[in-house]
């Protein structure tokens, strides 16, 4: 009788194994990540005035848009040749990847809770702590049940069974995807954000100009032609969608007015209907809860509605004091 050959491992099911391994991987961290800046968000730490969780949240949905559907392809691919060749259960590099899989979720499991408590026991506060732990059991512990299942090759037997796991898990991740939509808002939405943000940047460097000219020259320029040095390097800024100038005017002999056009209305004017008057003498503290990004290093805010909005600043001479006192 001859002895029953083992099935040998060639470069497609090697590969195979591995990229769908690799995949699996991606697409944990990627939806752990967009988890936990979920929860960042709907539990803010009042110990952090500001911190943007968006640039995290986009890079998680693009990370998930590219590798959970490879991942479910491969997965698909691999199951359909185990039904054909159900020999291949014992391919040496099936049952490693899926033993290695297996060990490294329970890694995960028991460093990560670490890492929370510890996190908890510096002050983080319950419900994010709960939130957190709870997501890494879910879907950590999903992913360990189910490769523990796949090592006996119950799906290959369940393919019913195997399809319905892989729909409602798709749907789970679609479901991240497009919450994270309603926290960044649409790819035009971050682009008129970052349009209004170039644009608090330019009046921020106007301001600090006037500012200069005037502790210079004890006047105020008449307009913003009058800053412009080529040995300092200022030139006049434009409106980086309409190639518009802005607007500045003296209003008094120690103020002035810049003005330009928003696309949307920066979160403190959404929500707690600021002014975008400020006085450089007396700047107001801020004490609404809302975290917003536009500030400056002279302690005013930036805040302003849609449309057309103007900023009203006063120079204390005491603040700034003229360069040759």
């Amino acid at each position: 009788m001859d002895p029953v050959q083992k099935p040998r491992v060639g470069p497609k099911d090697f590969f195979l194994w591995l990229g769908a391994m690799a995949f699996l991987y991606a697409s944990v961290i990627s939806l752990l990540a967009l988890v936990f800046s979920y929860i960042d968000v709907l539990f803010p730490n009042t110990l952090e005035y500001y911190n943007d969780y968006s640039s995290g949240i986009r890079f998680s949905i693009a990370a998930l848009i590219v590798v959970f559907p490879i991942y479910v392809f491969l997965t698909r691919v691999l199951h359909q040749d185990l039904r054909r060749n159900p020999e291949k259960k014992d391919l040496w590099v099936r049952k490693w990847l899926i033993f290695l899989t297996l060990f490294v979720a329970g890694i995960t499991i028991a460093i990560d809770l670490v890492a929370l408590i510890n996190t908890y026991l510096q002050g983080e506060i319950t419900m994010r702590f709960a939130w957190k732990a709870l997501s890494i059991l879910v879907v950590v512990g999903a992913g360990f049940a189910y490769y523990a299942y796949e090592l006996k090759g119950t799906w290959e037997a369940k393919k019913r069974e195997s399809q319905l796991i892989a729909g409602a898990v798709s749907l789970i991740v679609l479901g991240a995807i497009v919450g994270g939509f309603f926290i960044v808002g649409s790819p035009e939405t971050q682009r008129m954000l970052r349009l209004d943000q170039q644009r608090i940047n330019d009046l921020s460097n106007i301001q600090a100009n006037v500012i200069t000219y005037w502790q210079q020259k004890q006047k105020l320029p008449a307009d913003l032609a009058a800053l412009e040095d080529p040995l300092t390097g200022f030139t006049q800024p434009k409106d980086p969608e309409t190639g518009m100038a802005y607007s500045y005017r003296p209003t008094d002999k120690l103020a002035f007015e810049l003005c330009a056009t928003f696309d949307l209305a920066s979160s403190l004017s959404a929500q707690a209907g600021g002014s975008t008057n400020t006085d450089m003498r007396a700047p107001a503290p801020v004490t609404t809860p809302v975290k917003s990004p536009y500030y400056s290093p002279y302690g005013e805010t930036w805040d302003h509605a849609a449309g057309q909005a103007c900023f009203t600043r006063t120079i204390d001479p005491d603040k700034f004091p003229p360069f040759n006192k």
